[in-house]
Formats: structure tokens, C-alpha cells, sequence
């Protein structure tokens, strides 16, 4: 078993490293939900969930991307982009359409609709931002640190 001391103002505390406070993992889940909770009535008054949303920004960014490049942008499997992408196509926002290149490959495009829900979306970045309560560079430091992170927890 591994030790550790820590020094709590002048009193120093054993302790196996196996509590909430000293884990990494706890903070960047409970701010994730906490953040997507925060998303929720917004995303819920454009007719989006959360990882809807996060395909529609990727959509918004690049339209007509085949499924495997979007899973890429997104870090998902298709097994989960599949059924985003079928409720997002019965809700009007894209159509699966395939290429005409390549029969294989399927390519999502935004329809008029979902390039007209953008418009609404933009005010919600800068809502976030503010009630997040960071500065922009505090923004720019800590998005730069969980990608650092995430890359190398996925060995990128």
C-alpha cells in the first residue's frame, strides 16, 4: 500500500491516496454532469440532447460528413453515433445520403432546417461562458490541459 503524507495546515495526515479530494477522475465527473445539466434546458428548447448537439456542432463546423469521419471528430463508436444520428434525421435536422463515389460511405448533411437551428445555437457558447464563471484564459488553459489528457489517456 502507498502512503502518502499530506500536510493540512500544520498537521501532517496519512493517507492511501483513496478519497474523493485526491482523485483526479471525481472533479472532471461531477463537472461534467454538472456542465451538462447546465446545457440542458438550452439544448432542450432547440429540440437537442446533449451529444446531439455535439454532433450538430461538428455538422455546423464541416457539413456532409460520412459517419466515420464524424465518429472520428466526436470520439464515438458507431454503435453509438448510429441512433444520434437516426433521431436527428426523424427530427428533420440531417439526411444520411450516400456517395456518390464510394456506395459504402454514408454522408450526413444538415438539412434547411438543421442549418437554421445554428442561428439559435450561437447565444449558447457565450451563456456558457458566462456561467462558468472562468475568464478566457482560464478557458484556453483548462481546455488545453483535458485535451492533453484525453490525448493521453487514448494514447494519441
Amino acid at each position: 500500500m502507498v502512503v502518502h503524507n499530506l500536510i493540512v495546515g500544520y498537521i501532517v495526515v496519512m493517507t492511501d491516496g483513496l478519497t474523493l479530494d485526491e482523485q483526479l477522475c471525481f472533479p472532471l465527473y461531477a463537472a461534467s454532469r454538472a456542465m451538462t445539466a447546465v446545457y440542458r434546458p438550452k439544448l432542450e428548447r432547440l429540440g437537442l440532447t446533449y451529444p446531439q448537439y455535439l454532433v450538430m456542432l461538428a455538422l455546423w463546423e464541416r457539413d456532409g460528413r460520412s459517419v466515420g469521419e464524424l465518429g472520428k471528430a466526436l470520439e464515438l463508436d458507431s454503435g453509438t453515433l448510429s441512433p444520434l444520428l437516426k433521431r436527428l434525421e426523424a427530427t428533420g435536422f440531417v439526411e444520411r445520403r450516400r456517395a456518390a463515389d464510394d456506395e459504402r460511405r454514408v454522408d450526413i448533411v444538415l438539412t434547411e432546417h438543421g442549418r437554421g437551428l445554428r442561428a439559435e445555437a450561437c447565444r449558447i457558447p457565450v451563456e456558457m461562458a458566462q456561467i462558468a464563471g472562468l475568464s478566457a484564459d482560464e478557458v484556453t488553459a483548462l481546455r488545453g490541459l483535458l485535451r492533453k489528457l484525453t490525448d493521453t489517456l487514448t494514447e494519441k
